[in-house]
């Protein structure tokens, strides 16, 4: 039983300063951090600090920055195998600037990412045996995304979409192959064309995902909770009270330890809790893969507001 995610591995290059600047504006930062990123990456981390046995597909510049994310990544207990080394492609790298209030602004250079090929897919066939749960985001070529759920679909396995960054062609094709779709609420206004303010807003949007052809929709809504629904029920979930500081990393989180919980069979209820947790635990910590939790670090935060 084993979670394969299938998507980006980036450098992050994280600047804390006060505020964010805004157009032509030049702000002196407080500190630069080097941390291992890319939705994939994070997203395999959060699964297997979660213990769950996870395979990463995805693809890394042969220099530097690749060697130290793949060692990264062994470390964290992925298994790397489906990770290729590109001869000719840099590692991808992010640029993320962070303020006081822990919000944030994001520059991705895909790099090796950009990169990803029949490799990878066939590689990905290849474990498929041995899946129960597919995760995957879009910072690597659409197609290859929708082509891979095509055949994790074909398998019967069921296929979990974090649909960002957010492409200006989304093809309506891939909502039909998934089963979960998890947009925050940038996302899901970006998607439907319906302006994410409250709670109902964010429930029209998850029902036009059913529509096109989604099975389960999950709006997050940051601060304000989870929305989210599919053809037998609607149900809400009230945000943690947390004091963030630093949310680059809580979808990453959320979308990890929802994938685990659905992987260990628990209902679609308890994984969103788990991933609302996992969320809000992230964003007391800067960084993306140093703020993930671990399976102690999860259960003893449910437990305190149980």
């Amino acid at each position: 039983m084993s979670l394969i995610v299938f998507g980006s591995i980036n450098l992050d290059l994280v600047a804390t300063v006060s505020r964010l600047p805004i157009a032509g504006e030049t702000l002196a930062g407080e500190r630069l951090l080097k941390i291992p990123g890319g939705k994939g990456a994070n997203q395999a981390v959060a699964c297997a600090r979660l213990e769950a046995t996870t395979h990463l597909v995805g693809r890394l510049g042969n220099d530097d920055f690749g060697h130290q994310l793949l060692l990264t990544l062994q470390e964290a207990q992925v298994c790397t195998d489906g990770i290729h080394m590109d001869q000719n492609t840099p590692s991808g790298v992010a640029l993320i600037t962070v303020d006081a209030q822990g919000q944030n602004s994001i520059i991705i250079i895909p790099g090796a990412n950009a990169c990803l090929d029949r490799t990878e897919l066939e590689y990905l066939q290849s474990i498929l045996p041995q899946a129960t749960v597919f995760l995957t985001q879009l910072e690597v070529p659409l197609s290859l995304v929708q082509e891979a759920a095509e055949k994790v679909k074909q398998a019967g396995i069921p296929v979990i979409l974090d649909p960002a960054p957010v492409p200006q062609n989304f093809p309506h094709a891939l909502y039909g192959l998934v089963d979960i779709i998890t947009p925050n609420e940038v996302e899901a206004a970006q998607l439907t064309g319906i302006a994410i303010e409250d709670r109902e807003s964010a429930t029209q949007a998850a029902y036009q995902f059913l529509e096109w052809g989604v099975k389960t929709a999950i709006v997050k809504l940051g601060d304000r909770g989870v929305v989210w629904a599919n053809h037998e029920e609607t149900g809400f979930l009230p945000a943690f009270p947390i004091r963030a500081v630093d949310t680059t990393a809580a979808g990453d989180a959320f979308n990890g330890a929802l994938a685990t919980a659905l992987n260990e069979g628990l209902s679609l209820q308890e994984a969103i809790q788990w991933g609302s947790a996992a969320g809000a635990i992230s964003a007391t910590v800067i960084g993306t893969q140093p703020s993930l939790p671990d399976r102690q670090t999860l259960e003893h935060f449910l437990q305190e507001y149980d």
